[in-house]
């Protein structure tokens, strides 16, 4: 498309199951800075998740940068603001959903982004200043920008979100990349630890995280993998981190940590949620019981989710909705 006098392009992917009688989810997906939409389908390669989940995958080409290359150098395909220009690839991407929702049934309730390294960095500026399109997103080694630094480097503002949104970030602890790092990189971009705190706080989440280990699939990658989740935010939203122990600048699941796969978790994550929080979240009960069978661990919890009250290492019982109660050992 002519978008802003420019000529841009996108890689769009139809799902084999399209048959234009339903609405379909949107999941754009942005390569790192320098790179191409082509390169990014190699790395993160979610066709054969559209075919089987039926959604629709855009993969955009970042504008080329000729005003911002330095001599001798070539010009970038960086994301975001091209300094010193007026062009913000904020506007494109809506044109995107404008555009294609045109084309095709689009659920414009089901719109996610991810992202890698500063196409992840992206992700976060879609959740931040393009929400009202943004159901959920998702940043694989990509930091998200202090306030300060967006404000007066790029003059895009402060992070403004207008709705509860889930948001799961998969940073490696190893990572140098002065974009990316784990322990973030002031007064530039945030540490994960303040991107957790950031979300959770914005979306009401408990305040301390559920951990778990995965399990150590392949021990020859150098990397294990910890999941940390934020749960009972407002509408039902939570916030993850999967924290790629040793992991460096990587994608899982193609390069570096091969315990999980980046994409499966990804779109596992973010096509739980539409614009408005958690798919049936309205459907939990005040009395809503969850159960963790392998913890032996009772979670009493709000309609939204929150913890009122938790009771461990005690027989489990199941609550049946006629009323009857089995106990674990059926008596």
């Amino acid at each position: 498309m002519i978008y802003d006098g420019i000529e841009r392009e996108y890689i769009v992917y139809i799902p084999a199951s399209y048959d234009a009688s339903t609405d379909y989810p949107l999941l754009f997906s942005f390569h790192g800075g320098g790179g191409t939409s082509g390169g990014h389908i190699i790395i993160n390669d979610m066709r054969p998740i559209a075919d089987t989940a039926a959604f629709i995958a855009i993969y955009p080409q970042g504008a080329i940068d000729y005003d911002g290359a330095e001599p001798g150098q070539d010009p970038s395909t960086s994301w975001i603001h091209k300094a010193p220009t007026t062009h913000d690839d904020i506007n494109f991407i809506a044109a995107i959903i404008d555009t294609l929702a045109n084309e095709y049934l689009v659920d414009e309730n089901r719109v996610y982004a991810c992202g890698y390294s500063e196409g992840g960095i992206f992700s976060y500026e879609l959740g931040c200043r393009l929400n009202n399109r943004i159901a959920a997103f998702a940043s694989v080694s990509g930091s998200m920008m202090v306030d300060a630094f967006r404000d007066s480097y790029y003059n895009l503002g402060f992070c403004s979100p207008i709705h509860p949104t889930a948001v799961m970030l998969i940073p490696g602890t190893n990572d140098m990349s002065p974009h990316s790092t784990y322990s973030g990189f002031q007064p530039y971009y945030m540490s994960a630890d303040e991107i957790t705190t950031y979300w959770s706080s914005y979306n009401n989440t408990d305040i301390n995280p559920i951990i778990s280990q995965l399990p150590n699939i392949n021990t020859s990658d150098g990397s294990t993998v910890e999941r940390r989740v934020w749960e009972g935010g407002d509408n039902c939203v939570r916030v993850e981190e999967l924290k790629v122990i040793g992991g460096d600048h990587d994608w899982p699941g193609t390069f570096g940590n091969m315990d999980i796969n980046a994409s499966e978790e990804i779109w596992n994550f973010v096509s739980r949620y539409d614009i408005n929080g958690l798919i049936d979240c309205n459907t939990s009960s005040n009395h809503e019981i969850n159960i963790i069978q392998n913890k032996k661990l009772l979670r009493i919890t709000d309609m939204l989710g929150r913890n009122i009250k938790e009771l461990k290492n005690i027989p489990l019982f199941y609550r049946y909705d006629d009323g009857s109660v089995e106990t674990e050992n059926n008596s």
